[in-house]
């Protein structure tokens, strides 16, 4: 009982409190991908709680670090055939816990799959593609780019934004559509909406599902000017953020183009190396602190 009180109360501080001064922090803009992963760390460590305090509420003084050998004992596997199936109902609830926020990302997978294959299949139909832009060209009016990430990514311009942007600011759209598709981004925003549909009253949910797309659209624009100029990019993001584009694709314009603006032309210093490290080990160690209260010497 002592283990799953410990581990509730860890989940409550990883899924009410830690969120709030991290939404809030300012470093996070400074190293958006290393913010992503934080978040990310935060919801495994919330659910790899969850799950075993879980276990302990249903199955008093049994321990996962028993391996698969325990669980089978667990489940009654290895008693007689009279006694095999005799506690494994106890496990629904665990198993429960964690196979929710599974399925739903398995979902959320899914669904937008199912979304961009079918807008693919209508760029196929409407829209050219341009080999030397690596790109699919809409005949549109209103300046516009974005990818449609996945196996079959497509990277889309509008004859708006070709009319309206230099050369050199359309390289510099392109550049950040291909951050996109290159970093799998579509992975780590489809997991916090998932994460946040499976728990949507967590703050760590709510908070983290609002933060990953804007850090994700950050992480391609550092990218892109790592080969182009900030101010290129900007110009260019300024001139489609207008430009409306399919839920499941990603804008190099969009509702917080202002915000990504004056991150470019004000760019601050990378957060202290100390800070960098400190969050790098949160990550990297919060998924794995629930299983010492599991996997530690047997409480009372």
């Amino acid at each position: 009982m002592t283990a799953a009180l410990a581990l509730l109360g860890y989940a409550v501080l990883v899924g009410v409190l830690a969120p709030l001064p991290l939404a809030r922090a300012r470093w996070t803009y400074r190293a958006p991908r290393l913010a992503v992963a934080l978040w990310q760390g935060l919801a495994l460590s919330f659910l790899t709680a969850l799950v075993p305090a879980l276990h302990h509420l249903a199955v008093p003084g049994g321990h996962l670090h028993l391996g698969l050998a325990g669980l089978m004992h667990l489940c009654g596997v290895d008693h007689p055939a009279g006694q095999a199936l005799g506690g494994g109902w106890r496990l629904v609830l665990p198993a429960a816990a964690a196979l929710w926020p599974l399925g739903r990302f398995t979902a959320a997978l899914a669904r937008t799959a199912r979304h961009r294959r079918r807008h693919r299949a209508l760029l196929d139909l409407v829209a050219a593609r341009d080999p030397e832009l690596g790109a699919h060209v809409l005949d549109h009016h209103v300046p516009a780019a974005y990818c449609l990430p996945g196996r079959r990514s497509r990277i889309v311009l509008t004859r708006g934004a070709l009319d309206l942007l230099t050369p050199a600011q359309l390289a510099a759209v392109l550049a950040h559509e291909r951050a996109h598709v290159a970093g799998r981004h579509h992975l780590a925003r489809t997991a916090g909406d998932a994460f946040a549909a499976a728990f949507p009253f967590l703050p760590l949910a709510r908070l983290a599902a609002r933060e990953t797309p804007l850090l994700l659209e950050m992480a391609a624009d550092d990218r892109a000017v790592r080969r182009h100029p900030r101010a290129v990019l900007a110009a260019a993001m300024y001139r489609v953020a207008d430009g409306q584009v399919p839920r499941a694709a990603f804008a190099a314009g969009g509702p917080a183009a202002l915000l990504r603006v004056r991150r470019l032309l004000a760019p601050a210093t990378a957060p202290h190396p100390a800070l960098r490290v400190a969050a790098a080990l949160t990550t990297a160690a919060a998924p794995v602190l629930p299983l010492l209260f599991t996997c530690g010497p047997v409480l009372p």
